[in-house]
């Protein structure tokens, strides 16, 4: 059995609807669902759907997201065939994928980044909260595909203990290159946390896309000031 299948799938706010949005949201190594889903009050989007799985352990997969992709085997494959399962599941509840936002913090949102890179397309959002994209350090990522601009926020510390500066930069390029509408914020000193300027990013994000409900264009743009 892949090792994160049958793990339980955790929800907050509103019920599921397919007029509704959704945020998948991958919590860390050594975290739960429930640790993720702490984030829900200070999102301030009661209208969004929050849906987060478990990993097996409490880990999405064994070793740094540094190491060799096939050392952290066959869970990260199982890790990605949980995101893809829910994602098909709301597709098939009528939530389009420019409907979801793929919301990750540490080991959760190298999970969220990789499997954005695999499947790109218009998302609702991908949101990295001390995070990037998987592999050893000379990893280049030839993914083909469009983000037809969705847009990608990526923030950490410049001094995370587990995540270098380098590959948050580098996942930016990535993104940037496959027409996502990238924000990055490297904030100094800071820990292995989030901070309150990522949750108004996030924040904003969502909102744009209950605007987008109600007018049926999107407002968002890193451009913007955050409010």
């Amino acid at each position: 059995m892949p090792p994160h299948e049958g793990q339980a799938l955790f929800t907050a706010g509103a019920a599921i609807s397919n007029t509704g949005h959704v945020v998948l949201m991958l919590h860390g190594r050594g975290a739960s669902p429930q640790d993720i889903l702490g984030l829900v009050p200070h999102l301030d989007c009661p209208a969004a759907t929050y849906l987060a799985p478990a990993a097996a352990n409490r880990t999405w997969y064994p070793l740094s997201f540094l190491s060799e992709i096939s050392r952290n085997e066959p869970d990260l494959s199982s890790a990605l065939c949980v995101v893809e399962q829910i994602v098909q599941d709301c597709e098939q509840r009528g939530i389009k994928r420019d409907r979801i936002v793929l919301l990750g913090f540490s080991q959760g949102a190298c999970l969220a980044a990789e499997f954005a890179v695999r499947h790109p397309g218009r998302w609702g959002g991908v949101v990295v909260f001390s995070g990037g994209l998987i592999g050893p350090p000379g990893t280049t990522w030839d993914t083909t595909g469009d983000f037809a601009g969705t847009p990608v926020f990526l923030g950490c510390s410049d001094v995370d203990a587990h995540i270098p500066k380098t590959r948050v930069e580098e996942s930016a390029v990535v993104f940037s290159r496959m027409g996502a509408d990238v924000t990055t914020r490297i904030y100094p000193g800071m820990g292995h946390t989030v901070n309150d300027d990522e949750i108004e990013h996030a924040r904003k994000m969502l909102k744009s896309i209950a605007q987008q409900k109600e007018t049926g264009s999107s407002q968002y743009s890193k451009e913007d000031p955050v409010s």
